[in-house]
């Protein structure tokens, strides 16, 4: 007969190995001091394609994309959202250094249907064409 006391124990010892599992690192970030206090920056992408996007700031996006159909803002970092006849565009962008403006750092692109993700180059052409 197996005694309550290492039903206990077995258990207390396989949970163990759960609870100290290391928790997966941050991806690479810089923190940096902003008006708000100090934030953490996200890597900037530098996917082929989105060189015409990436570094860019929230008025020059608008001049090329025109007006967003969501401009969020917390803190110093900022979301535009623009869209195609079949793709959404999200753009994040993040002050770079202290005192900075924003700037793209980060583009995803989707089906405005489903939501499945599609190429950002294409869906980036087809909110220009728009």
């Amino acid at each position: 007969m197996i005694k309550p006391i290492a039903i206990f124990a077995s258990a207390a010892l396989a949970l163990s190995g759960c609870a100290s599992s290391p928790k997966p690192a941050p991806t690479a970030a810089a923190t940096v001091p902003t008006r708000s206090g100090a934030v953490r920056v996200p890597q900037v992408m530098a996917a082929q394609g989105l060189e015409g996007v990436i570094g860019l700031t929230a008025p020059t996006l608008t001049r090329r994309f025109g007006e967003p159909r969501i401009d969020l803002a917390e803190g110093d970092a900022r979301k535009l959202q623009f869209a195609g006849s079949s793709c959404v565009l999200d753009i994040y962008l993040y002050p770079q250094r202290f005192g900075a403006d924003p700037t793209a750092a980060h583009v995803e692109a989707r089906l405005r249907q489903g939501g499945v993700a599609v190429d950002q180059g294409a869906c980036i052409r087809e909110v220009e064409l728009r």
